[in-house]
């Protein structure tokens, strides 16, 4: 292993970052439709996969907001996204 590897990729470059669609839990790739359901589109959807490793996320959705948890990346809330 070089050890000049930065966030697994060679030479520190973290630009190629895998990103993944909050709402189908698949590898956004570009170049290829990433079709959002419509309530999402509307905002009444919280997601329901990690956007930085495509895992599935614990929801709670409440009247006034919704916070989802990833095992591996924390607490993600309707609060800091500013959809309350």
């Amino acid at each position: 292993m070089d050890t000049d590897e930065v966030g697994g990729f060679a030479g520190g470059d973290t630009a190629a970052v895998a990103l993944y669609n909050p709402f189908t839990g698949k590898l956004i790739e570009t170049g290829v439709d990433n079709p959002v359901p419509a309530a999402a589109a509307l905002g009444l959807e919280p997601p329901r996969f990690c956007e930085q490793c495509g895992r599935r996320m614990v929801v709670q959705v409440s009247p006034d907001g919704w916070w989802a948890k990833c095992s591996r990346h924390g607490v993600l809330d309707s609060t800091s996204l500013e959809h309350r």
